[in-house]
């Protein structure tokens, strides 16, 4: 593992060890010329790849010929921030044993170690490659569409911008309620040079898988967004036996009216706007009339999942989700006045349904007094044909 340059006489060694320490001696004629090798070896745990919310160890080594000296340890992320580990005791100066905090996808990159001391004087920078595979995307995110409007969900993988040389799996499942059982929508598979393969999964509704998208990014298309389709879209990954996963809340608004259809002349009408699952504390549902004045205008209350707001007029009616001031979707309703014909229609209907329970009542009124009169008659019959049985008389014929 050495090799002696004869034009420079420099001594080379490859694949340093830590037994490799201690006195070179060069002779030549009559000059020695001595040095002291001193070396360290830096390791990290899990070779330096994680998954995010895991928790690196770096051990340091040192070997010399002479006694080992007490080591001033600073690190560097790959931000070039100075990151305080919390030192694990050690029996001697020769091993140093360090324990970081928690991982973020954003930690990856290259990190330095930098080794220093008095006696003898040492300053040695040792670098050190942290790769954390995870998800550019936050944790947990909410995201808001309407009915039938076309919604993309997507988790960007950070594989290929932290160079990972690793094979991993995933897969992306849905679930309506946090209590609900999950269904597999999609798998899928990276392999160790970077090439990505999905399979689908499920069939339990209509989505689709973009052929145009990015790489590194796993994507799903809703082309047309039902009510039913809100629920948590949590993204997995698998490596080692170990799991990260990212979560896409979506949240699908609808409006409706009761009744349905044309509103008449003098009728009222319920307007509803509902949300397919309690919203955040930031955030509400508003119904506001176009043109209209600020009377014109409802709004939900905390963690409510619907407001409806009650019309006698004819006029477009628009329903906000607004969260931090933000109108961040929106839906509108139109309230059409019915024909004057519909009116006098309902006007005749309502009195023609009135004069009818009005003759149904006094039928009922007629049929009952009739009922009582028969009943009364019936009763003085029984009581005279009683009278007669009681009360026989004989005729003697003459």
């Amino acid at each position: 593992r050495s090799e002696i340059n004869p034009n420079s006489k420099y001594l080379k060694l490859f694949d340093l060890r830590l037994s490799d320490a201690g006195i070179y001696t060069c002779e030549y004629d009559s000059h020695t010329v001595s040095i002291s090798l001193h070396v360290f070896e830096l390791t990290i745990s899990l070779d330096g790849h994680f998954l995010p919310n895991e928790v690196p160890e770096l051990t340091l080594m040192q070997n010399s010929s002479h006694h080992q000296p007490n080591l001033i340890i600073t690190l560097f992320n790959s931000k070039n921030n100075t990151v305080i580990p919390k030192l694990l005791q050690s029996k001697t100066r020769q091993k140093y044993i360090m324990k970081l905090k928690q991982l973020e996808a954003a930690d990856s990159g290259t990190w330095m170690c930098h080794v220093h001391s008095d006696s003898p004087l040492i300053n040695q920078n040792i670098s050190f490659d942290v790769k954390v595979l995870g998800f550019q995307n936050p944790d947990f995110e909410r995201k808001y569409a309407t009915v039938d409007s076309t919604v993309i969900l997507s988790w960007h993988l950070n594989f290929q911008k932290i160079k990972w040389k690793e094979g991993f799996t995933g897969q992306l499942n849905w679930k309506q309620q946090e209590s609900a059982i999950a269904h597999e929508l999609l798998d899928f598979n990276v392999t160790a040079g970077g090439k990505q393969h999905e399979t689908k999964k499920s069939s339990h509704f209509q989505f689709e898988i973009p052929g145009s998208k990015s790489k590194s990014t796993i994507e799903v298309k809703l082309p047309k967004v039902h009510f039913n389709h809100s629920g948590q879209y949590q993204c997995q990954l698998a490596y080692n036996r170990r799991y990260v996963q990212s979560k896409i809340e979506l949240v699908v608004m609808k409006v409706s009216a009761n009744p349905v259809g044309p509103l008449p002349r003098g009728a009222k009408m319920t307007l509803i706007c509902e949300v397919s699952s309690p919203l955040p504390s930031n955030a509400h549902l508003c119904w506001e009339r176009v043109n209209g004045t600020q009377m014109d205008s409802k709004k939900s209350k905390q963690h409510e999942v619907k407001v409806e707001v009650n019309v006698s007029a004819a006029g477009l009616w628009n329903c906000h989700l607004i969260e931090d001031n933000e109108r961040k979707i929106s839906l509108n309703y139109a309230v059409e006045e019915a024909p004057v014909w519909i009116s006098y229609v309902v006007i005749g209907a309502s009195i023609g349904g009135s004069v009818l329970v009005f003759g149904l009542a006094c039928l009922c009124i007629i049929s009952s007094i009739s009922w009582q009169r028969r009943r009364q008659r019936a009763k003085r019959m029984a009581q005279a044909r009683q009278y007669l049985l009681e009360n026989k008389t004989c005729q003697c014929q003459q």
